[in-house]
């Protein structure tokens, strides 16, 4: 899904950024956090991963200013601040969790995952519908227990559909929650990777999963709509 990591060392942000785009998360960056506020004034993110001391506007201040306006997107704290006091601030600031440098990676991942969860309200890492299933933690996908080999941009969409279950996405929306801020592709590269998934998670299976609802967009559910509603 669309991270966000604000943080002001920039070496820092360059690894962590390499990193979740290595996990298949789409991200972008800002140094500091009035930067970070001009990127949530004009894009839409799953989880914010926030430093605490930086300049101009630190993360405490940045976060309190978000859910003044009443943005709830989920905010991981990582900071070198590691006392009880920055802590108890940090969540009562409105952070969701809190993490202190040095860090290991995999236990990043792993508060990441476990705040998409909280966030779509999902009982464990594995999401689906009908016999299709994706395990975000291992990156395996079946349906019907089969394996299904994906691309990267192929799972990051059929992620985005599976978290938004029986909704329908328009382009727009997908490219936002899967490309990063300075993508500039084809318009239609939306439904090329579309028509992919339909291959690999539809062909051959009687009910189809992966639908277009004319005129708005895309949805991933187990039926139909009223009739002509909708194309397979």
């Amino acid at each position: 899904m669309k991270v966000l990591v604000v943080e002001d060392e920039e070496t820092l942000n360059k690894v962590i950024t390499k990193r979740l785009k290595k996990e298949n998360y789409s991200v972008d960056s800002a140094l500091d956090g009035q930067d970070a506020l001009e990127l949530l004034a004009v894009a839409q993110y799953d989880v914010l991963v926030v430093d605490v001391m930086m300049p101009k506007i630190d993360g405490f201040t940045l976060v309190k200013r978000l859910r003044a306006k009443g943005d709830a997107t989920p905010v991981l704290f990582l900071t070198a601040r590691d006392s009880l006091d920055d802590k108890v601030t940090g969540l009562d600031a409105g952070g969701d969790d809190y993490v202190v440098k040095p860090f290991e990676f995999p236990e990043l991942l792993a508060r990441l995952r476990a705040l998409l969860r909280r966030n779509h309200k999902e009982a464990s890492n594995v999401i689906g519908i009908a016999d299709l299933t994706m395990d975000t933690a291992t990156r395996r996908v079946c349906r019907a227990g089969q394996d299904i080999e994906l691309t990267a941009k192929e799972y990051a969409i059929l992620e985005c559909l599976l978290r938004n279950a029986g909704s329908v996405l328009s382009r727009g929306q997908i490219q936002e929650h899967v490309w990063d801020f300075s993508y500039e592709g084809a318009s239609n590269m939306i439904d090329v990777y579309i028509n992919s998934l339909r291959r690999k998670i539809d062909k051959g299976h009687d009910v189809k999963l992966i639908q277009t609802v004319r005129g708005m967009g895309y949805t991933i559910r187990e039926e139909e709509g009223p009739s002509g509603n909708h194309q397979k």
